[in-house]
């Protein structure tokens, strides 16, 4: 990694530079590949959404190979505009959808099954039995994370003991693991490289995170030969070299984090207390605790935040399983909007939300409640319910769980002064609103929304030596609109006893 130059004696303006890095944000329901100026401007975005599979209650899967195919699509879509615009790629870096388990056969590189997608909830059931045998204190103080079927260990046992022959082949070293990210890496060095980075190892609760190495004790809990697991680098690293008949280009891939540590990187959150939360599928908030692995006292996730140069930089972490997959499921489910655009009207029609709250745990609740036997629900129903109060409750319940996500941090003694927001969701002005003044915070979107691919991009950036320092990236960081509390307390606190009933309700529907 390039440490020359200062950002104080180096020209740090890149705008009118002809040279760009390209990104692989390879998502729960889309892949895309965005094109980044120096000066972290996107230049060029492609995307394509792939096939939702649930083959029953609870499950969500993926084909990888379909996956596969929507990357390299999105990527020689983006690197021809690039040569259509004389724009010389000087790097690449990969972001991807965390804890998505694929197990895959290390001779033909095909994937072995369906990809177990990280909003999963099979293996609950296990999860429960290895708590009331008294495993979670032991796993959480080694990965920081609790014993829930979102995390990728449970799947790939479940892989390894549901297909017949598996766990041998996999002892014989005839069979490979990864997230995402590793299954494309894999993939685009035609099977020269097996790695993964910091961030995403530490999802896989097979993972230390203070010894920063593979867990034999857990390794052993979950019964899972070491010889699938990928090598662990830095989130900025030498991870190999695209094959040119791979994606039409050799590129040094020099970046690779899951997508919210990605986000947390596009967001400049370099110093203890700074905070993201990214509106995507889900909802994940992040808060930067240094190099402290601070234990969460309140159901949180202690998790990686990124590793630059062997020093690992750590965050609290609140996931929310579902926040646009709600709106998804209003477009596709219910059928009663046509985009996502059409809900910020909707809600923006009513004075308030007529007590319509919707819990929307169509695979659960995640943090702080870690409920994987939660259904979605929606009350307060009537006669006048319509199209309106539905949408507005879909919208509204993204930030009251936030709210929840941050009062559990603050209790655990981060409490942050502003949030910075990304994610398809932060376009929405009223929604934007409505969090500041949930939260009772201040809310910034920054310029440059893609930050989840930002993120990826800047990380390879560093490894290249196209930026020198995490300070000349914080320069380069703007905020594009702020939105400040505007709501009286009582009518906040009116809504929240409200969520908090609904909450509830489905939690004793159990």
């Amino acid at each position: 990694m390039s440490t020359e130059n200062s950002p104080s004696t180096r020209n740090t303006d890149h705008s009118g530079d002809s040279r760009a890095i390209l990104s692989i944000d390879q998502g729960t329901t889309s892949s895309r590949a965005v094109l980044f100026g120096l000066d972290t401007k996107p230049i060029a975005i492609a995307q394509e959404e792939f096939t939702q599979y649930f083959p029953n209650d609870g499950w969500v899967e993926h084909d990888p190979e379909e996956i596969w195919n929507s990357v390299v699509s999105v990527c020689r879509k983006a690197l021809a505009e690039a040569q259509d615009k004389s724009i010389r790629v000087e790097t690449l870096g990969i972001t991807n959808q965390r804890e998505t388990t694929v197990v895959w056969d290390r001779k033909s590189g095909k994937a072995i099954g369906n990809a177990i997608v990280w909003q999963d909830r099979r293996t609950a059931d296990y999860c429960q039995s290895l708590k009331e045998a008294g495993e979670e204190k032991t796993v959480t103080a080694k990965t920081g994370l609790l014993l829930d079927p979102y995390f990728s260990g449970t799947k790939l046992k479940w892989i390894l003991d549901n297909t017949p022959g598996l766990r041998e082949r996999a002892k014989a070293g005839e069979i490979a693991f990864g997230t995402v990210d590793s299954f494309l890496l894999w993939r685009l060095t035609e099977g020269t490289e097996h790695a993964t980075d910091a961030t995403n190892a530490s999802r896989t609760l097979l993972f230390n995170i203070h010894t920063q190495e593979w867990d034999k004790d857990l390794l052993e809990l979950f019964d899972i030969p070491a010889e699938v697991l990928p090598e662990v680098k830095d989130s900025s690293a030498a991870f190999g070299t695209t094959k040119e008949s791979a994606i039409g280009a050799a590129l040094p891939i020099e970046g690779i984090a899951g997508d919210q540590q990605a986000a947390t990187f596009g967001q400049a959150c370099f110093k203890p207390r700074n905070i993201k939360s990214t509106y995507g599928t889900g909802c994940f908030a992040l808060i930067n605790t240094g190099q402290e692995a601070k234990a969460s006292q309140n159901r949180l996730l202690t998790t990686v935040a990124y590793r630059l140069n062997g020093e690992t930089t750590y965050a609290l972490e609140g996931s929310i399983f579902v926040a646009g997959a709600a709106v998804q499921w209003l477009r596709d489910g219910l059928q009663i909007i046509t985009s996502s655009a059409e809900t910020g009207p909707m809600a923006e029609s009513l004075q308030d939300n007529r007590g319509v709250y919707l819990v929307p745990a169509f695979t659960g609740l995640g943090a702080p409640w870690w409920d994987p036997y939660a259904r979605g629900a929606l009350y307060g129903l009537t006669r006048d319910t319509g199209p309106a109060e539905i949408g507005r409750a879909t919208l509204e319940s993204v930030c009251y769980q936030t709210h929840d996500l941050l009062s559990a941090m603050k209790a655990d003694g981060g409490a942050p002064s502003r949030i910075n927001v990304d994610g398809g969701m932060c376009a929405n002005d009223w929604l934007m609103q409505f969090l500041s003044d949930t939260l009772d915070l201040e809310v910034q979107r920054p310029e440059i929304t893609e930050t989840t691919a930002l993120g990826a991009a800047l990380l390879a950036g560093l490894q290249h030596g196209l930026y020198n320092s995490l300070d000349e990236i914080s320069a380069l960081w703007h905020c594009e609109r702020s939105f400040k509390p505007a709501m009286d307390k009582e009518r906040r606190d009116r809504n929240l006893e409200g969520w908090s009933l609904a909450l509830k309700r489905t939690r004793l529907q159990d």
